[in-house]
């Protein structure tokens, strides 16, 4: 592990009871460098792994006959799933990136759940996608078992001008409570 002077010190100054988390720390930073090295002299930059047994391709080949729309949803899922297998985003990000309806695609969710190619958490009024790890993976072998921790999110530039909008028009109210009280 390399530690600078000045992050040796501050090491020192620690209670010894949060030592243990700045070398935790440490360590991740580390590992999160050489994972960017590694990305940067690969050819493969991001990568999908996809099961090739025969029962799986059959799973997968039936898919695209009986729903293309859930076909389409599942590969989209699994492209932007994060290295754990799991992705946050609303209706409205598939229904921009997709091109279907809300129904067409809640249809296309119950057949994936159904036949368990994903499985949907709630996350407030968001849905959690945990893609089948035993048809996609996208991190090391050994992480297999961690399937269903961590989450990429997307979220929609409509959404984002959404959310803008509220926190600006809150940011106005705000400014107007702290003038109107600095004129009492």
């Amino acid at each position: 592990m390399n530690i600078t002077a000045e992050e040796l010190e501050n090491y020192v100054n620690l209670p010894p009871e949060n030592r243990a988390r700045f070398l935790e720390l440490k360590t991740d930073e580390e590992h999160e460098k050489e994972l960017e090295k590694r990305k940067k002299n690969s050819p493969f930059s991001s990568w999908l792994q996809i099961n090739s047994d025969s029962d799986f391709y059959k799973a997968e080949d039936w898919l695209m006959k009986e729903s293309v729309v859930a076909y389409r949803l599942l590969r989209f899922l699994a492209k932007e799933m994060d290295n754990y297998n799991a992705i946050i985003c609303s209706f409205k990000v598939l229904e921009e990136m997709l091109g279907y309806s809300r129904q067409t695609l809640s249809t296309a969710v119950a057949l994936l759940k159904e036949h368990k190619y994903i499985d949907v958490k709630k996350s407030g009024t968001s849905n959690v996608y945990l893609i089948n790890k035993e048809l996609y993976w996208k991190s090391w072998g050994k992480n297999h078992q961690y399937a269903e921790f961590g989450a990429k999110i997307i979220i929609s530039e409509t959404e984002q001008d959404e959310t803008k909008k509220k926190i600006e028009s809150k940011k106005m109210k705000s400014l107007n409570f702290k003038s109107s009280k600095k004129s009492n």
